[in-house]
């Protein structure tokens, strides 16, 4: 039987796996970005009510009720992101959306700390610097074609609804189960599309690979991510997710042969540098506080 911890790394990678298809994905669906997120959102509102069903029974509406308004404005985060990827995937390459994407904990951080009295730390703020160096990098590289730049914008507006979803998760803490959220995202997006996707005239292949992201790119991932926050911590979940970063371009590249420019790839590397720089400065740090706390009990034992 596996330990908690191996679990919450097991759910984690798998999420990552998962969440790191939709670059793929997207260009395989011959659909607007409109009604790619509306199929998607369908499915994947679906497979969330299948598991709060399983969780709760009869007891879904009440769940979903409890979120309250920290779970409304979740939904609106999320359901931000859901447009923000598709758009951002659409309008520039997957290397230069899941990099930029790759930012939400710098914003969370930021945001945290204007709207929760989080202390920011220099090396976050560091980091944080160095990672706007590398967006402006890629974002540069992109001027050349409008529809590139607008794509990173994208991506950048996706990864500050995501952060701004964390932040109100972490306000929330651990009073409520939030991943009745995730369903309330779902519906919202879906409210959303609709109007710009009718009259839905999208061909068999686009919904299926819509369906497809619904369940196995969104839907169990998300839900796989919130199991994993039982078991790991916030740095360790963000420092396995990074595999979404790595997988979704290779995926892309093996399958389509996209490939980043040079430039973009320059900028890549100073954002997931400085993400992975903070996040194992952070084990470092937590180990040391570890160590002082044993030592602090030896001495006071002897």
């Amino acid at each position: 039987m596996t330990s908690p911890r191996a679990r919450g790394v097991l759910l984690t990678v798998a999420a990552a796996c998962g969440l790191s298809l939709g670059g793929l994905l997207v260009r395989h669906a011959d659909a607007s970005a409109w009604e790619i997120v509306f199929w998607r959102s369908a499915t994947m509102s679906l497979v969330l009510v299948a598991f709060l069903a399983g969780q709760h029974g009869w007891h879904v509406l009440r769940e979903v009720r409890r979120t309250g308004r920290a779970g409304l404005l979740c939904g609106v985060f999320l359901a931000g992101t859901f447009f923000g990827f598709v758009m951002a995937v659409q309008s520039t390459t997957v290397a230069n959306t899941v990099v930029i994407m790759s930012t939400t904990p710098f914003f969370a951080a930021v945001f945290g700390r204007l709207f929760l009295g989080e202390a920011v730390g220099r090396r976050t703020w560091i980091a944080l610097a160095v990672s706007a160096v590398g967006i402006t990098v890629m974002c540069w590289d992109a001027l050349d074609t409008a529809t590139g730049l607008i794509g990173n914008l994208y991506a950048l507006g996706l990864a500050l609804c995501y952060a701004g979803h964390l932040v109100t998760l972490r306000a929330v803490g651990g009073r409520v189960d939030m991943v009745p959220s995730v369903l309330i995202a779902g519906l919202i997006a879906i409210v959303v599309a609709l109007p710009f996707a009718w009259p839905l005239a999208t061909s068999a292949r686009s919904i299926t690979v819509s369906v497809i992201m619904g369940t196995v790119q969104v839907g169990l991932p998300l839900i796989f991510l919130t199991m994993a926050a039982r078991y790991l911590a916030a740095a360790e979940v963000a420092l396995l997710a990074m595999l979404e970063v790595i997988l979704g371009p290779l995926w892309v590249w093996l399958v389509l042969g996209e490939q980043p420019t040079a430039l973009a790839l320059a900028g890549g590397v100073l954002v997931i540098g400085a993400l992975l720089g903070n996040t194992l400065a952070s084990f470092g740090l937590r180990e040391r506080v570890d160590l002082s706390k044993v030592a602090t009990k030896g001495g006071a034992s002897a």
